[in-house]
């Protein structure tokens, strides 16, 4: 039976809490801030992450299944190119009635059979229903050309003569997980290469930009939160753009490896074994399975296993863990002031300091992340695990999917707003610097080094470890210093601004 069938999915109910004059499908009314507050940035998963879209990728399921079978030898059914096409337009064109008919198969009863409180199966006699008006079209075309033929003479496209003679055929052989392992998939793979991903390439996009706009731009690193040898802001930024640019790829390959079962109640054909046994039904699987643009497991209980969507769930999380990290640095770089934020006209940062421009979008970005991140390992753990052959716990959790990448939506234009938004404090970073020299004191010990001073590093400890120092400071210990006049010169030369080292140049490995 079905997980959880919903009764009052109309949003009929105890209302006594219920704000006047909002229905259930107002956003304003909505349980869950995805489809509520954050409705606008979430609708681009919808197609991919709704019941209704479940229900459109099962009937694909179901669709496809009766066709191969029809191409089968042993099977007496079989589809002219125009019953195909008829029957793939009822997955196809599947609209808002669609769904509200297969729910009410389920919860209600409808079209003469009574609620099968099974998901599944009202898709089944959902199919039934659509077949037999689909029957109905060609019997009346057919009878408007001349009983069967076109103008021409010819054999008349009516694409179906018996719906029921199909009835048997439809889920056969299969259980529920054939369908629905395959219809999370087909929804899950789209929802990752055409949303999710380009979601992501525009937050690499936006640090690339901001790489190479600022690749010269010096700036103070910090390591353990204290002064550390300069960088430059567009090597920084450049950093995230490469981290990110890896980790996406290890989504994209995780979402092209997911992988489909179709082999019955206990993955053993059974079913399909008692009824045909000379049938490759091996090879036929995993022909239709292929032919849905998923791998092919082979060897699954009733479940497929659910080790591909854990891996893209782990990959997915790789991603956020990236821009995590950058979420916390950007937000310390404005507190910082080394990044100021241009303000909208009309917001309000605080709604008692009137001057505040707060790095609301990072901070954003980081809550959804983190809850994302949190689904996403409760998923990945949890969908791997099934209780010997089979238990429905999962069923409901896989329900979840849509919202965890959600979540992940959110964060992403989060993130690609606050990118937008941050301008570099140049004069701010190089105050920073100035007042810092005593950062240099790495490069002057090291070409120390090089010239065989076995004491540089402690000459410069001495001068520098706990003590404020000025580039002043340094110069008196290089004149010193027993060293040829040229590398005396060389160490004045040296300038917190200027000791970045190459910096602007890695900027161009985010092209690799």
């Amino acid at each position: 039976m079905t997980d959880d069938p919903e009764p009052t999915a109309d949003g009929s109910g105890p209302t006594a809490d219920a704000i006047a004059g909002l229905s259930r499908s107002d956003p304003l009314a909505a349980v869950s801030p995805l489809d509520g507050r954050y409705a606008g940035r979430t609708a681009p998963l919808s197609p991919y992450a709704s019941e209704a879209a479940l229900m459109r990728a099962r009937t694909r399921v179901e669709v496809e299944y009766l066709l191969a079978l029809g191409g089968l030898d042993a099977i007496p059914i079989g589809f002219d190119e125009a019953t195909e096409a008829a029957l793939r337009r009822i997955y196809e064109e599947f609209d808002a009635e669609d769904a509200r008919l297969v729910k009410a198969l389920e919860t209600e009863g409808a079209a003469g059979y009574d609620a099968t409180n099974h998901d599944v199966k009202a898709v089944e006699y959902f199919l039934r229903v659509r077949l037999a008006e689909v029957a109905e079209e060609g019997e009346s075309g057919a009878g408007e050309s001349g009983a069967g033929e076109s103008d021409a003479g010819e054999t008349s496209d009516a694409p179906l003569d018996d719906a029921e003679s199909l009835y048997p055929w439809i889920h056969f052989g299969l259980t529920s997980e054939d369908v629905n392992n395959l219809a999370h998939r087909l929804l899950v793979k789209p929802a990752v290469s055409e949303v999710i991903v380009p979601a992501v390439r525009e937050v690499r996009d936006a640090l690339v930009e901001l790489a190479q706009d600022h690749r010269d731009t010096p700036m103070l690193a910090r390591t353990h939160g204290q002064p550390a040898t300069p960088t430059t802001f567009g090597k920084e930024m450049a950093v995230y753009a490469a981290r990110l640019g890896r980790a996406l790829g290890r989504v994209v390959v995780a979402n092209e490896d997911l992988s489909g079962k179709l082999a019955g109640a206990s993955g053993t054909f059974a079913a399909h074994r008692a009824a045909y046994p000379d049938v490759d039904w091996r090879g036929f699987s995993e022909s239709f399975v292929r032919g849905l643009e998923l791998e092919h497991t082979a060897l699954a209980t009733q479940v497929n296993p659910c080790d591909d969507l854990a891996a893209l769930f782990d990959a997915l999380r790789g991603v956020n863990n990236v821009l995590l990290d950058l979420d916390l640095d950007a937000w310390l770089y404005v507190s910082d002031r080394y990044l100021g934020q241009e303000a909208v006209e009309g917001e309000t940062g605080s709604s008692t300091m009137p001057h505040k421009v707060n790095p609301i979008d990072f901070e954003n970005s980081e809550g959804n992340l983190s809850k994302a991140n949190s689904d996403l390992t409760f998923l990945a753990d949890y969908v791997t695990t099934s209780r010997l052959q089979r238990d429905l716990s999962d069923s409901t959790v896989k329900r979840n999917v849509g919202a965890a990448l959600a979540h992940c939506l959110i964060g992403y234009s989060k993130a690609a707003d606050g990118l937008g938004k941050v301008v570099p404090n140049e004069s701010v970073m190089r105050e920073e610097l100035d007042a810092t020299p005593e950062v240099i004191g790495e490069a002057v010990q090291t070409i120390l080094r090089r010239e065989g001073d076995t004491e540089a590093y402690e000459r410069v400890k001495e001068l520098s470890r706990g003590r404020s120092v000025t580039l002043d400071d340094f110069r008196e210990l290089f004149d010193e210093l027993d060293v040829d006049d040229g590398v005396r010169e060389e160490l004045k030369a040296l300038t917190p601004a200027g000791y970045t080292g190459l910096a602007d140049e890695l900027v161009d490995e985010t092209d690799e």
